[in-house]
Order: C-alpha cells, then structure tokens, then sequence
C-alpha cells in the first residue's frame, strides 16, 4: 500500500487525493480475506492508510451462487440463499467498507441488502 500511496502522491504533485482502493474479493478471491483475518495484506493496510475498500466481484461475475450449495451458505449464515450468503461474506471481511454489486433487478438488489441488513 506504501508503494501506491508513492505514485498517488508523485502523481498529484505533492499530496494525494485517494480515497478509496477498489479490489476483488470473493468465495473464490479468498486470498484478501484470509490476509484481513490474519491482520495482514491489502485491506488492513488500506485501513491503516485511511482509505475505504470497495470490494469488487463478490459473487464472481455471477458464477459463485450455483458453486455454493445450501450447506455451505447456511454455515456463513443460516436461511441465506447461496447468493446471500457470497455477499454477507464480502461484505463481512475486515476492512472491506463497500461491495460493488451488480443486480440483474430490484428483486436481486433487494436481496443483496437484504443479506447484508
């Protein structure tokens, strides 16, 4: 994260104006997520940076749902659908300020809020 912080601050001319990293991170992306429970890697450096998180992909471009079964997302957390269940996970991990999500329609965005209420 220094090494961004760097170039941000290089490229602006003395003092950045970053606010936010965007990153992937999902079921499938667990690399971040096993970091952030460790205290290390990207998103708590971000955190010691001051920067928010938007986590990017959390369902895996619309793949992870049918990979995860009803066992598994009731283990993240009982009664969530599979896809629920991907977003409560994203939205869970230590560091991560914002999910990025795409809905196919209202009924979906319900869901993803829903999961993450």
């Amino acid at each position: 994260m220094g090494q961004l912080l760097a170039l941000a601050t290089e490229a602006a001319g003395g003092r950045h104006h970053l606010v936010a990293v965007q990153m992937p991170v999902s079921l499938v992306m667990m690399m971040p997520i096993v970091q952030a429970l460790h205290g290390r890697g990207p998103l708590p450096a971000a955190v010691d940076a001051g920067l928010r998180v938007m986590a990017s992909a959390p369902l895996h471009g619309g793949e992870l749902p049918g990979m995860v079964d009803q066992e598994l997302a009731d283990l993240i957390w009982p009664g969530l659908t599979p896809a629920q269940a991907c977003v409560l996970a994203v939205a869970s991990c230590p560091g991560v300020t914002d999910v990025l999500l795409a809905a196919s329609g209202a009924p979906h965005w319900r869901e993803a809020v829903d999961a993450v209420a």
